[in-house]
């Protein structure tokens, strides 16, 4: 597909989830210069296209540029990616099933710009990774699933099938609930939102849920420090998990959970620890001083997949034009 050049400075990245979706405009300097969020329309491949095309407009109008005024369009979406050809399939919140959407072409079309499509936990760790300065980071997202985002080095971690960072989805309690994927006990099944919510019915949404939990357990509710303790323990584990494995320089927490806040971080540190005084392999980690929240207030998923888009972008430019690549593969 030919697509017109354009002549324009700004990218914009979506942040598509399961009931929103935000979108922001980046310019040169990594800096948002506009920002936008509304209800995700979903159920269908259509209706997906219809709904980011929709956004991308209102955002173009809010930055004072026409819809085909983006130099890029970054895409950050749940469900299996193929970044290659641009395809999505299995983003059961969004109601795609195992017929890949050609997201990155059919977008292309409507706003005459380079767009590139990645896992929304992919480009989230990107979008954390330039608002902290730090260029080796797993990115935990704790909402109504969890998931990691690794970039390692600078580098995009997705693994042999795209698998790479599905933590959620590790047993970590051989007497815990039923997961949906068919395991028992699985880290997503004992502390995602949803799982926070069976064990603490209080608050609509993840983030109000556990800052009702917390909350209670402050005030010293000993339910409520039962199912808090056991919460950050999980989380801990899975901080644990990650350390050991990809050794990132840090662990970031982000999500509907995580809003919750400094005394979320706050837990998991004294979960961690605890853990570091009864082993010494990971006392010597010091993973309390590597765990931290995402930045309040930075949009990390759609600004990574800005970051993300304008890369690629930049990446093939230089190859099409037979020059060195200037911009170190981050994808």
């Amino acid at each position: 597909m030919r697509l017109a050049p354009s002549s324009g400075t700004l990218v914009a990245g979506l942040d598509v989830g399961g009931t929103k979706t935000l979108a922001v405009a980046v310019g040169p300097a990594g800096t948002i210069v506009g920002e936008v969020r509304r209800a995700t329309r979903s159920g269908s491949g259509e209706r997906v296209l219809t709904s980011t095309t929709d956004i991308l407009a209102e955002l173009a109008a809010d930055v004072g540029v026409p819809l085909h005024g983006f130099a890029a369009v970054g895409v950050g979406i749940p469900g299996f990616i193929d970044v290659t050809s641009g395809t999505v399939r299995h983003a059961v919140n969004l109601g795609l099933g195992a017929t890949p959407l050609p997201l990155a072409d059919r977008l292309a079309e409507r706003v005459l710009a380079p767009v590139h499509v990645d896992n929304d936990v992919n480009v989230a760790a990107v979008g954390a990774a330039a608002a902290l300065g730090c260029h080796d980071l797993a990115y935990l997202s704790v909402g109504t699933g969890i998931a990691a985002g690794l970039l390692l080095g600078g580098r995009i971690r997705r693994g042999a099938r795209g698998a790479a960072g599905e933590i959620g989805h590790l047993p970590v309690d051989p007497d815990g609930p039923m997961c949906d994927c068919g395991q028992r006990g699985c880290l997503e099944a004992v502390a995602s939102g949803p799982a926070l919510a069976r064990r603490w019915p209080a608050g609509e949404g993840a983030a109000s849920v556990a800052g009702a939990l917390l909350d209670a357990a402050a005030s010293g509710d000993p339910v409520a420090v039962k199912v808090r303790d056991a919460v950050a323990g999980h989380l801990a584990d899975a901080v644990a998990m990650l350390a050991q494995t990809v050794d990132p320089d840090r662990v970031v927490l982000g999500g509907g959970v995580a809003e919750a806040g400094q005394a979320l971080i706050d837990v998991v540190r004294a979960a961690l620890v605890d853990r570091a005084r009864r082993a010494p392999v990971l006392a010597d980690l010091d993973l309390p001083a590597r765990v931290s929240l995402v930045p309040a207030g930075v949009p990390v998923g759609a600004l990574g997949a800005a970051l993300a888009a304008r890369r690629q972008t930049s990446r093939r430019l230089d190859a099409v034009g037979g020059r060195p690549l200037q911009v170190r593969e981050a994808m």
